[in-house]
């Protein structure tokens, strides 16, 4: 599995909200100076989790965008799937795939099962807010 800078870049543009507070508008320019990415990516981006309802836009000269939701509510996990469309290991375990013919006698099915279950509880019980404290890193259980 293979994290596209789409998924990173959506990430770091909710810790960055984060780091303003949940009822500050943040204007998008400055979060991609921040960020250090294209304005025009981050717009894509955006109205991605605008539409999922993450993340709430307002115009005009105080306008911006802001978190839904406290930094604890949000999972790594619904992120990524939101802008990765899947977590899946390998394409027959995607949501929606034609059942292969294989897959009764797959030798390999079990393995890729329990991954995907290891990738989605893992990055599901990571929250928004304990990116925000690092040294809560090494408390993370696998």
């Amino acid at each position: 599995m293979l994290i596209s800078t789409r998924g990173r870049y959506a990430l770091r543009i909710i810790i960055e909200l984060c780091s303003h507070g949940k009822d500050e508008f943040v204007p998008l320019n400055v979060i991609a100076e921040n960020q250090d990415v294209s304005l025009k990516y981050l717009e894509s981006i955006v109205a991605l989790l605008v539409k999922a309802g993450l993340v709430e836009g307002l115009r005009g000269k105080k306008g911006g965008y802001r978190l839904t939701k406290d930094a604890d509510e949000y999972s790594v996990g619904e992120i990524l799937k939101l802008t990765e469309g899947t977590l899946a290991p390998v394409t027959c375990l995607e949501e929606n795939a034609e059942t292969c013919p294989r897959s009764a006698e797959c030798k390999t099915l079990p393995m890729w099962e329990k991954l995907d279950t290891i990738i989605s509880n893992y990055l599901y019980s990571v929250k928004i807010s304990d990116l925000l404290k690092p040294e809560s890193v090494s408390d993370w259980v696998i």
